[in-house]
């Protein structure tokens, strides 16, 4: 529906021929999405990383790392800053100084070793 900067609009092309219909994401999503929340930061699961430059990026990712099992990856899909709000109707932006505390977040769980919760169907409770 809406180019890439190449101007490309993809519609049923694999992002890598002949891989795998999909790849999952090795991040503890929902522990990272519970701490985010206990630090008072806005954060939802999502169990997709779209259908645009979002799903190639996560894609790629895991596709290039399949033979490195043990590091973590993933996507992290950030919202608009407040400046770019009006671009985008109906979403929550979030000043770049609480979405870099955020990756902080992000980035000192991981580092500690987070593991993932055991709640089924995306819950985080």
């Amino acid at each position: 529906r809406i180019a890439d900067n190449a101007g490309a609009r993809p519609a049923g092309t694999p992002v890598v021929a002949g891989g795998p219909a999909a790849h999952f994401s090795r991040l503890p999503v929902k522990a990272l999405v519970q701490r985010l929340q206990a630090a008072g930061l806005p954060a939802e699961l999502s169990l997709s990383a779209g259908s645009f430059v979002c799903n190639q990026v996560m894609y790629g990712l895991l596709h290039a790392l399949r033979r490195r099992p043990g590091v973590p990856a993933g996507f992290i899909h950030l919202p608009p800053l407040p400046e770019q709000a009006a671009a985008h109707p109906g979403s929550r932006p979030l000043a770049l100084a609480e979405q870099v505390r955020g990756l902080q977040v992000v980035v000192d769980a991981l580092a500690a070793g987070l593991d993932e919760l055991a709640a089924a169907d995306g819950r985080t409770d």
